[in-house]
């Protein structure tokens, strides 16, 4: 792959997010995320509107909006539809499809005042900062430490680390397989190879970083997602 190919590529990614990121502010600024409405309702009001907004028609993956207790269950759960309550903390995990350009976008609301839901929301940011800045800081670095050390970051925070890995690679639709079989696809333990690496085709690869913290006591959880390496 050339120099200008692989900069094209890091502009389709780019592009990808931006009107993800568009789609998601769309979200907040219409109160999508509302008390009375079920999961699923909002979740084909976000599909509805990324079509008004991009024309976008295909998702790369299931889309997933939970609040409350769901939002303790990790991608691959699939629990029964549930209304969303007027306390709720709540999220949004999105695939949209823009132009053979795969993005993967998450984010958390908070629907009333309470603390501790607001201070989880607001540690998610901050924790995938923190996990960008040590992937920057690590040129070898490999999938299994990358994913030690936001879960380290999510402990120290008191929270729990959600999930049994914290991203995969991402690129054009439809893009290398990350099926569970083929761990060095993800951020998780096992995947012991470097990162940054190219794959058979000669392609650079990157990478989305995941961060779901959830409080097991107070039946609670969050989501944060985008892209990590550029």
């Amino acid at each position: 792959m050339t120099e200008y190919q692989e900069q094209q590529r890091v502009a389709g990614l780019i592009e990808a997010q931006n009107k993800a990121i568009a789609l998601f502010d769309e979200v907040s600024a219409r109160g999508l995320i509302a008390p009375g409405k079920s999961e699923s309702q909002v979740s084909n009001e976000i599909r509805d509107l990324a079509g008004e907004l991009f024309g976008i028609r295909r998702f790369w993956h299931k889309r997933i909006v939970r609040g409350g207790v769901h939002t303790l269950l990790p991608y691959k759960e699939n629990p029964p539809d549930r209304i969303i309550e007027a306390d709720d903390i709540a999220f949004a995990d999105f695939g949209p499809i823009f132009e053979e350009w795969e993005a993967d976008f998450g984010r958390t609301w908070v629907l009333g005042d309470d603390p501790v839901k607001i201070r989880l929301r607001d540690d998610l940011p901050r924790i995938f900062e923190a996990g960008r800045k040590y992937f920057e800081a690590e040129p070898e670095i490999t999938g299994a430490q990358l994913y030690a050390y936001v879960k380290g970051l999510a402990e120290d925070a008191g929270w729990q680390f959600g999930n049994v890995h914290s991203g995969h690679l991402v690129g054009e639709f439809p893009h290398e397989s990350i099926d569970g079989e083929k761990i060095e696809s993800y951020i998780a333990p096992g995947s012991d190879h470097p990162m940054r690496r190219t794959d058979k085709a000669g392609r650079v690869a990157h990478w989305i970083l995941e961060i779901h913290l959830v409080d097991q006591e107070q039946q609670i959880g969050g989501f944060f997602e985008e892209l990590l390496d550029i």
